[in-house]
C-alpha cells in the first residue's frame, strides 16, 4: 500500500517541523477529555460519530514498534485513508490528534527497539510519522513497564520529547500507565519523568480476573471500599492509584483518571452472581468483555442492576435455575462516569482518559442517544463544580 511505501522512505528522512495544532484556550476548572480510538473500528464509528465537544484529545491506536526500531502500522489496521480522515476531522472541531505507539503486550517489542542503535531509528521514525501525517502528538503504551524497562523506558521519553521539540509548535508526549504497579520504583519512574509528559493517564480498569487467589471483583471501581484478599492486601481500585501518584509527588494537572467504556462478565466457576464473591481452586470462573450496547442489549434488566456504594460502580447480578449458569456483570454506566468526573475535580486532577471510543457507540439509535456514556460525562463536565 502506498502508505507503508511512504514510511519506508521517511525512516531516512530529517524531523520535519510543522506547526502544532492549538486547541482552545479553556476555563481554569476544565478537565482533559482523552479518548482512545481504534483505527480497526474505524469504519464502524466514522470520525464524524465522535462528539468533538466533549473530547479534547483523540489518540488514534495504534502503531507496533518494529523489533528493529521501524513501525508496524498494519496490526491495528492503519491506513492512510483512515488516518487523514481522522486527523481533518478532529482539527476541524479545534481538538488535538494523537498517535498511539503500543498497547497490550507490546513490552518485547519496546525492549528491542529501544536497545542499542535501534533507539535513534526508532524515535527519528516516530517523529517524522507525526510530522507526515500533522498528528499533535504521541502516545506512549508500552505494556507491560518492568522495572527492567525503566533504563530504556527512560532513554527513550528524554529523546522523543528533544525530538519532540524540535518541531516548531508544542508537539505532545502522553503515557498510559498501570496504577498499581508490583514494584514503588515504577511511580518513582514517572514522578522523575513527569516534566517530559503533557499527560499522564492511569488505566485504572481491567482491574480483576479469575487469578489465583483472588475474588471477583469489579472491572473500574472507584474506591476498594475495605475490599482484600485473602493477604491482608487491598484490592485495586482508581483511587489506590491516585493515591499512589501523589504519594511520589507527580503533579495533580498531569495525571488523567481512566474510564471504560466496556464491562467484565464473569461465568461458571460455582456460579458468580456478584462482586467479592471466592471460588474453588479446582473450579475457577472465566471473564470475557462487552460492550456497553453489547451489556444492554444482552443482559440488562431493572432487576438485575445493583449499585455498589463502596466501589461506587454498578453491577449486573443474574442468578439462573442452573447455579453454574449465573452471571456477575461489571461495567460502568452514566452514575459511575458522573461520580468520576466528580472525584477528577474533587482531587484536582488534569483530566479523564476513555478505553475506548467505539465501545460506547450505537448507530443504529437516534444521534443524541448513540454514545450514552460519553454523554454522561458531557452532562457532568457541562454542570457546575462543587
Amino acid at each position: 500500500m502506498k502508505m507503508f511505501t511512504s514510511m519506508k522512505c521517511l525512516a531516512g528522512l530529517a524531523l520535519i517541523p510543522l506547526l502544532g495544532f492549538a486547541t482552545p484556550a479553556r476555563a481554569a476548572d476544565d478537565l482533559w477529555v482523552t479518548g482512545y480510538y481504534r483505527a480497526m473500528k474505524q469504519d464502524f464509528m466514522p470520525p464524524g460519530a465522535l462528539d468533538l465537544t466533549v473530547l479534547t484529545h483523540v489518540i488514534h491506536f495504534s502503531i507496533i514498534p518494529g523489533d528493529d526500531g521501524s513501525l508496524d502500522t498494519r496490526r491495528q489496521g492503519l491506513t492512510e485513508a483512515r488516518i487523514t480522515n481522522l486527523v481533518a476531522t478532529v482539527h476541524a472541531a479545534h481538538r488535538q490528534a494523537l498517535i498511539c505507539v503500543g498497547g497490550a503486550d507490546s513490552g518485547a517489542h519496546f525492549a528491542a527497539a529501544t536497545a542499542g542503535t535501534n533507539l535513534p531509528a526508532f524515535v527519528r521514525n516516530l517523529t517524522n510519522f507525526v510530522a507526515a501525517w500533522n498528528y499533535d502528538g504521541v502516545d506512549l503504551d508500552w505494556e507491560p513497564l518492568l522495572p527492567a524497562d525503566n533504563a530504556a523506558y527512560t532513554n527513550l521519553v528524554l529523546r522523543l520529547r528533544a525530538a519532540l521539540d524540535g518541531f516548531s509548535g508544542h508537539k505532545l508526549l502522553t503515557t498510559a500507565i498501570n496504577p498499581w504497579p508490583k514494584s514503588p520504583v515504577t511511580f518513582q519512574l514517572f514522578a522523575a519523568l513527569q516534566t517530559n509528559f503533557d499527560q499522564i493517564n492511569l488505566m485504572s480498569y481491567h482491574t480483576s480476573g479469575p487469578h489465583r487467589g483472588w475474588i471477583t471483583w469489579f472491572n473500574a471501581p472507584l474506591y476498594s471500599g475495605g475490599t482484600v484478599f485473602h493477604n491482608g492486601r487491598p484490592v485495586p481500585a482508581a483511587d489506590q492509584g491516585v493515591t499512589g501518584c501523589l504519594a511520589a509527588q507527580i503533579a495533580r494537572d498531569r495525571l488523567g483518571l481512566g474510564l471504560a467504556f466496556y464491562g467484565m462478565v464473569w461465568t461458571g466457576g460455582p456460579g458468580v452472581t456478584g462482586p467479592r464473591e471466592p471460588w474453588p481452586a479446582t473450579n475457577p470462573p472465566v471473564m470475557t468483555d462487552a460492550t456497553y450496547p453489547q451489556i444492554l442489549a444482552r443482559y440488562y434488566r431493572d432487576s438485575a442492576y445493583r449499585w455498589d456504594a463502596a466501589a461506587q460502580v454498578p453491577y449486573l447480578s443474574i442468578t439462573n435455575a442452573v447455579r453454574t449458569n449465573s452471571l456477575f456483570i461489571s461495567y460502568e454506566d452514566p452514575r459511575s462516569c458522573t461520580n468520576k468526573v466528580a472525584y477528577t475535580r474533587t482531587h484536582r486532577l488534569g483530566g479523564l482518559m476513555i478505553w475506548e471510543l467505539a465501545q460506547d457507540y450505537s448507530p443504529n439509535l437516534p444521534a443524541a442517544q448513540r454514545n450514552p456514556l460519553l454523554s454522561a460525562l458531557k452532562s457532568a463536565l457541562a454542570a457546575a463544580p462543587k
